[in-house]
């Protein structure tokens, strides 16, 4: 099943093409890499699938449903999470509570059953706070709930990222540079964490510039250069295509 189709998803920045009509398809229940050169606009794609920017023309669907028109927390809502290649976490809140605000987009009390902390208010926050617990145990986290985030090391932060994505329980999770500056153990705890989440049924969207894992790890890869899709297939197929070594390899075409 198609899970994630980009038609021909064009986005113009004034006079500046970051993207020309790029199309990919993802199907639920692989890890679909995408990769390429700094500024071939994987990240400007991400935002535009994500509701974070407006594409200047091209569609985007989650399923069936057309969703290049939503805003973020209505894509969100509709099972489409993410993760930013720069750490946005809550920094002084601890880690427990930056999962609990992820799972924000499926609570059901309103603003005047949380000032009166109504029972059924307080019956869901308290699932809130054993659904965010049990996601840092999924993680690796179990140990540091309590702790702040800006007190965790830079691996656990971009764990305590995933987690507090999958509050919101997606079917799709989109990583941007996930293992962006970690040492190769933590680089792979990452990509076993990854394939965790595939078994536990959430299909992955990733952006990498570490090859190796991308190639190791992903069902088919896409490669953006200057814009424009130039490759797509499977890790083998793409990691041949003379293109793809001229423009992201380093070698000739």
């Amino acid at each position: 099943m198609t899970l994630l189709s980009v038609e021909n998803i064009t986005k113009r920045f004034g006079g500046l093409a970051a993207l020309e009509e790029v199309s990919l398809s993802v199907q639920a229940g692989e890890i679909y890499g995408l990769i390429g050169p700094n500024g071939a606009g994987k990240t400007t794609l991400f935002n535009c699938m994500t509701g974070l920017y407006t594409a200047t023309s091209g569609v985007v669907r989650l399923e069936d449903v057309e969703v290049q028109a939503l805003k973020p927390h209505q894509i969100v809502k509709r099972g489409f999470a993410r993760t930013f290649q720069n750490i946005r976490l809550f920094a002084n809140m601890s880690a427990l509570e930056n999962v609990m605000v992820g799972r924000h987009a499926r609570t059901h009390a309103s603003v005047i059953g949380a000032v009166l902390r109504c029972r059924k208010t307080r019956a869901e926050e308290a699932g809130i706070r054993e659904r965010a617990q049990e996601l840092l145990r999924y993680v690796g986290l179990a140990n540091k709930s309590r702790s702040l985030a800006s007190h965790l090391s830079y691996g656990d932060q971009r764990r305590l990222e995933i987690a507090r994505a999958l509050a919101t329980e997606p079917r799709l999770l989109a990583l941007d540079e996930p293992v962006a500056g970690m040492n190769p153990n933590e680089r792979g705890r990452m990509g076993e964490l990854f394939r965790k989440l595939r078994e536990g049924g959430v299909t992955l969207l990733l952006i990498e510039h570490d090859v190796k894992l991308v190639m190791g790890l992903c069902d088919r890869v896409a490669v953006l250069d200057y814009g424009r899709k130039i490759a797509e297939g499977r890790a083998e197929e793409v990691r041949n295509d003379p293109a793809v070594i001229a423009a992201y390899l380093g070698g000739e075409a």
